[in-house]
């Protein structure tokens, strides 16, 4: 027996978990904005810092993989951030095609001062629901993203570019 189609109504979308997932990504980009507001930085930008910091040397498609970001839009933000001062970019030795990034002194001390706003932001993010719920939450979107990767316009594919830089983790 066919199950009765959704009814169209704005409960139906409401209730909906990809309105949800959708609401809930723009109040988390607001947070983040409204706690880091002082260094300028989007979610994204945050994410590929990090990525850098954590493989020098990395390049845009690897990085991309890393942070799970469309390689055509990372060009914008890899632009940004060198432009601000944050990343540069120098020719891979084996091939001077491929740029490699690399923090400068100033992108390294913004990630470092950052940090407390990020938490905070992360923070607020969870703060409405109870502690043992906050777990709970984070727990299920970690299955749910995890096991939905590949249903991904860009899905996730830190290990394996990692193996070409030769640095796992």
């Amino acid at each position: 027996m066919p199950s009765k189609p959704t009814p169209v109504t704005m409960d139906a979308v409401y209730d909906a978990p990809g309105y949800l997932f959708r609401r809930m990504q723009q109040i988390a980009v607001s947070i983040f904005v409204e706690e880091c507001r002082a260094y300028d930085l989007t979610p994204v930008q945050f994410a590929a810092l990090v990525a850098i910091h954590t493989h020098p040397g990395i390049d845009a498609t690897r990085l991309s993989a890393v942070i799970a970001f469309d390689r055509s839009t990372l060009g914008n933000v890899i632009e940004r951030l060198e432009s601000k001062g944050h990343i540069e970019r120098k020719p891979s030795p084996g091939d001077k095609r491929i740029k490699l990034l690399y923090l400068t002194r100033e992108g390294a001390a913004l990630l470092r001062d950052i940090m407390p706003s990020v938490d905070r932001a992360q923070a607020r993010m969870l703060q409405p629901l109870k502690p043992a719920d906050r777990k709970t939450l984070l727990a299920l979107l970690t299955q749910l993203v995890d096991l939905s990767n590949e249903a991904s316009r860009v899905p996730l594919r830190a290990e394996d570019a990692l193996e070409h830089l030769g640095k796992a983790g």
